[in-house]
């Protein structure tokens, strides 16, 4: 069996509420890479469970009184309709721990940003591991497509959405880091690089790997 990879997220700020209270460096964050997976892979307990995730780490490191969503896409399945990553997480602007801002709206966002492994910082501040540091944890979840949006098709992109773990199912990944294997379009994605497992269907000229959700 093999073994399962360290997932990690990327949390937006939805919504703002009235009199919340943070501490001074993360009283304007609204933008982080979590610092910590679920410990099952994919399996967040679906969308609502990555919230939790998401909202649980930002009220520890003192970023209370805000709505936090994590940038996850799920896809249609029977009754349910998708949800786009792009919907889930507010108009922007948006800046990671230390104040720097990553993009001012979602149009932004999916253009021309400022995310890279100097400003995809954790909810505490801290760089997280890129390409060339050991190990290697730039992969984060998103099961989206470049533009934010979710996958049409019969093809896993999202994990079962965010329910299946190991080798059930795969979902795509983009690199907080903007670096991979070679200098294309999806080796530098921050959102929609390569799935998490072979898959039949070629996604956006991504790269394919074997690894477990």
């Amino acid at each position: 069996m093999s073994s399962m990879p360290r997932m990690t997220l990327l949390a937006a700020v939805a919504l703002v509420a009235l009199g919340g209270v943070a501490q001074a460096q993360q009283a304007s964050m609204s933008f982080f890479v979590t610092s910590a997976g679920s410990g099952k892979g994919a399996d967040l307990g679906g969308l609502d469970g990555a919230d939790r995730h998401c909202q649980t780490l930002a009220n520890a490191a003192g970023a209370a009184g805000k709505t936090w969503r994590a940038y996850l896409s799920t896809q249609a399945v029977g009754t349910s309709k998708a949800v786009n990553a792009k919907d889930r997480i507010g108009p922007g602007p948006w800046q990671n721990a230390k104040g720097v801002v990553i993009a001012k709206d979602v149009a932004e966002l999916h253009n021309t940003n400022n995310l890279n492994k100097q400003t995809a910082l954790t909810e505490k501040g801290e760089l997280v591991n890129g390409r060339g540091d050991t190990p290697n944890t730039h992969d984060v979840l998103t099961g989206s497509q470049p533009d934010g949006t979710a996958f049409a098709g019969d093809a896993d992109m999202t994990c079962g959405n965010w329910t299946k773990s190991g080798a059930e199912g795969a979902a795509m990944l983009g690199h907080h880091d903007r670096l991979g294997l070679d200098e294309s379009g999806p080796a530098k994605s921050w959102n929609s690089s390569h799935a998490t497992r072979d898959n039949p269907a070629r996604l956006n000229g991504g790269v394919t790997r074997a690894r477990p959700c």
